[in-house]
């Protein structure tokens, strides 16, 4: 099956965004695909900022990327856009580091009026780094994601049920990827 790499911008790992990106980790799992986690937030601030390509986490981040054939790109919606950390960290991979890989973008945010952060902030850099085949995506509002007592998220039934679509599509895109090749 497909490697995904999930790249979380959100700067805390107790953000309702983590109920998106867990569903979809334990989804693509069940249907077999080897997942990995990026959480930008816990890259060497220093290297972040400076662009250390020299350092031994932003190598093995970049490396994750590059060996991913899809990549579920999160984040939080702060001011109509995703997190300073997420750019930060998109930053520092090559202009053509996305070719030819599938993106799924998830974002969460405190309204509904921030939905179209994913197509006027994300996709244009996505595109920029030759992403070429970029998802709909999925925006979810905070509502939509409960926290339990046990620190675990709950999803809305609309939610879990787009979240399917968009993985479903995922899945259908990299099998279509892997038979072209």
């Amino acid at each position: 099956m497909a490697i995904i790499t999930i790249v979380s911008g959100s700067p805390s790992r107790s953000s309702r965004l983590h109920g998106l990106t867990g569903y979809a980790e334990s989804k693509l799992l069940q249907a077999g695909n080897t997942v990995e986690t990026i959480y930008a937030a816990d890259l060497p601030a220093e290297d972040l900022i400076k662009a250390n390509f020299a350092s031994t986490a932003i190598r093995q981040a970049l490396q994750t990327i590059e060996k991913s054939d899809g990549l579920i790109v999160a984040s939080p919606v702060y001011k109509a856009a995703y997190t300073g950390v997420l750019k930060t960290f998109l930053d520092l991979l090559p202009q053509k580091g996305l070719q030819g890989k599938v993106a799924l973008p998830l974002f969460i945010g405190g309204t509904i009026a921030h939905l179209l952060s994913i197509d006027y902030a994300l996709k244009p850099v996505l595109s920029a780094m030759s992403c070429t085949n970029i998802l709909t995506g999925v925006y979810a509002t905070d509502q939509w994601v409960a926290r339990s007592e046990d620190g675990s998220f709950v999803l809305t039934e609309e939610l879990t049920a787009r979240l399917d679509d968009s993985l479903t599509q995922l899945h259908d895109e990299l099998r279509w990827k892997a038979q072209r090749q």
